[in-house]
């Protein structure tokens, strides 16, 4: 019984840190609407300036002082952020705000190893709270009963400050309705960074205190910031108290799951936010929140099918693409075929994204689940290499069928955190189901076979693979099907009024988008030859989300420019630099800034200024039938 005393006690030291860095990332989302990715960078750099400081300061007073200096000196950056970068796009699409704090995120990564080291560092103990405490033969560390009793004296501070003060009311306001607050006349610009730089000192708070528990490394940003969402998400948007008790929730599930139930005890937490998301999609402390943006599709100009010379260029552009292996080595021709591959898994996700209004965040999962479904194929049943292609992509089909029926009952940030919850419980169950999938070992010796061995060969296979896929997937855009999906994505209350069943709709679109991502996962299995956990993980995930976002969420085909340049981009920097998150990380935040509709998009809207400004009679205007929708 002792023993489940003190890991009851442990789960509540860990919640008093998931709780600040949770609260903060609730607040801030509340408010702005931004999903910060960059949130765990903050809490990053507050370990690391705390690191820093309390080597340097002597005694109790420069412990704990350089506790709140850090946290102090990583809001201020946090100013500087918002007011630099986050600023400037507040007006795009909120997607891409995300992937401004991911390019944020990239570079912190880089920059800590650069200042600090790749080592671990192991901070020094609290003055005061050293030792101890014997609880029938299990000790306790003080420090950790120092955290415990911490938690709720913040909790209590922060529920003062937004329920006695007008800033408060403001922030409360704020998050139920912001547009109802600009209206009354309220500066949203200061409102906004005010809001911003609370939300990053509580990281850097967090992250800060940690430093007597835990060895402050390169990685812990990413460690903390899914189960940070996760915390958010149960909680409710924008609630404090429901940030409290989802991180005391999620950290005691974290303390005994390992020992009820050690063999899903990674899925537990996810599998609980997805019953809260299903059962009360805005949380357990949560609110319905007022439409406070529009869609990304009621943004979006005047779509059109491509025009004759249009379709020329794009023939052309594969036929140069196709004659790579006249003269490139067999690196480039890999390369090329992993781009091709990517490809595939953008346009598949921007299908979702930009004629759907579906934002998803574990899309990765339908990816993994056609590798893994090719894998099973070849190496359990030994079928040959062309009926794996066709049948393992169905297992991600399967995937995207099953989640996707829960999924599209939501909209917006809770879809987005559905699909997350989802990808990370498949991504569970192949890293913990060792039997089956390999574990953290994975799957290996999924080898192609003989007609498609040769990188010149698989490198023709998936660029074909990824024009096919492309051109149908666009057919599908202007097709009645597309029409309808495009009408939910701009008003469901008016699509249903017409008679359109809206839900199925987008679960079709769902599952579509799934499978196609199924299929680049099945190439890129006999591509590198194994297949990991990590296939399904958030990270990949992520990228689909940067390759979609930087060729442009509101046109029709932008993925592929958005694929080939990230891809393409980030292969080269790793095999060039050490800092290559660095330079790519700013490459992002650049594009972000100059192109806030992504490059596609940002060139779209040059040629149709063009247009406007060329005079009645020109040449750009003489076959308007074939630039009409």
């Amino acid at each position: 019984m002792a023993f489940y005393v003190v890991q009851f006690l442990t789960g509540l030291a860990s919640a008093a840190s998931l709780f600040l860095v949770a609260s903060g990332l609730s607040i801030i989302f509340g408010v702005t609407r931004i999903v910060n990715f960059a949130h765990g960078a903050f809490y990053m750099i507050g370990a690391y300036i705390a690191f820093t400081l309390t080597e340097r300061l002597s005694g109790a007073f420069g412990f704990w002082g350089s506790i709140v200096l850090a946290a102090i000196a990583v809001a201020m950056i946090g100013v500087l952020v918002e007011m630099v970068l986050l600023r400037r796009i507040y007006h795009a699409p909120e997607l891409f705000q995300l992937l401004a704090t991911f390019g944020l995120t990239l570079m912190v990564e880089d920059l800590v190893v650069l200042i600090w080291g790749p080592d671990d560092l192991v901070g020094r103990r609290a003055p005061g709270f050293k030792g101890a405490i014997d609880f029938f033969g299990q000790n306790i560390p003080s420090y950790d009963l120092f955290l415990i009793v911490l938690g709720p004296v913040v909790l209590g501070i922060l529920w003062l400050l937004f329920q006695r003060t007008r800033w408060g009311v403001l922030v409360r306001a704020a998050t139920q309705d912001r547009d109802m607050v600009a209206a009354l006349g309220v500066n949203q610009k200061w409102l906004f960074t005010s809001v911003f730089a609370v939300g990053v000192f509580l990281a850097a708070l967090g992250g800060a205190l940690q430093i007597p528990r835990d060895a402050v490394h390169h990685a812990m940003d990413l460690r903390i910031i899914v189960e940070v969402f996760v915390v958010v998400v149960i909680g409710g948007l924008g609630s404090i108290v429901g940030a409290f008790v989802a991180a005391v929730l999620v950290s005691e599930l974290n303390a005994f799951g390992i020992l009820i139930f050690p063999k899903i005890s990674i899925i537990l937490v996810f599998l609980v936010m997805a019953v809260v998301l299903i059962v009360r999609p805005w949380g357990l402390f949560g609110k319905p929140e007022a439409p406070a943006r529009k869609t990304p599709g009621l943004t979006v100009n005047p779509w059109r099918p491509l025009t004759s010379n249009e379709r020329l260029a794009a023939l052309a552009a594969l036929v140069i693409a196709a004659t790579l292996p006249l003269f490139a080595g067999n690196y480039a021709l890999t390369v090329g075929s992993e781009i091709a591959i990517f490809v595939i898994f953008a346009v598949s996700l921007h299908f979702l994204m930009s004629v759907g209004g579906l934002a998803s965040f574990g899309h990765a999962a339908y990816f993994g689940l056609g590798a893994y479904g090719v894998a099973f194929l070849a190496k359990m049943a030994g079928l040959p290499m062309i009926v794996c292609l066709l049948l393992g992509p169905l297992l991600g089909c399967m995937g995207a069928a099953v989640f996707g029926f829960f999924a599209v009952q939501l909209s917006g940030v809770y879809f987005a955190m559905l699909t997350l919850a989802f990808a990370q419980i498949v991504w569970s169950i192949a890293f913990q189901w060792v039997s089956v999938t390999g574990g953290d070992n994975g799957i290996l010796g999924v080898w192609p076979e003989k007609w498609a061995a040769s990188p010149s060969h698989f490198y023709w296979l998936a660029l074909g693979v990824a024009a096919l896929v492309t051109i149908a997937l666009r057919a599908m855009v202007f097709s009645p099907f597309g029409y309808a999906l495009r009408a939910t994505r701009d008003s469901l209350l008016r699509t249903e009024a017409i008679g359109i069943n809206a839900k199925r709709i987008q679960w079709t679109a769902f599952v579509i988008a799934g499978t196609t991502a199924g299929i680049g996962g099945a190439l890129f299995a006999y591509l590198k030859g194994s297949v990991f956990p990590d296939n399904l993980g958030i990270s990949l995930s992520v990228d689909a989300l940067v390759m979609v976002l930087l060729g442009g969420v509101e046109t029709v085909s932008g993925a592929v420019i958005g694929a080939i340049v990230y891809k393409a981009l980030n292969i080269w920097l790793v095999s060039q630099t050490d800092l290559s998150k660095l330079v790519l990380g700013g490459f992002i935040v650049l594009i972000v800034v100059v192109f806030p509709k992504g490059i596609v998009g940002m060139l779209e809207m040059l040629a149709q200024r063009r247009r406007k400004a060329s005079p009645p009679g020109s040449p750009l205007l003489a076959k308007p039938i074939e630039s009409a929708e």
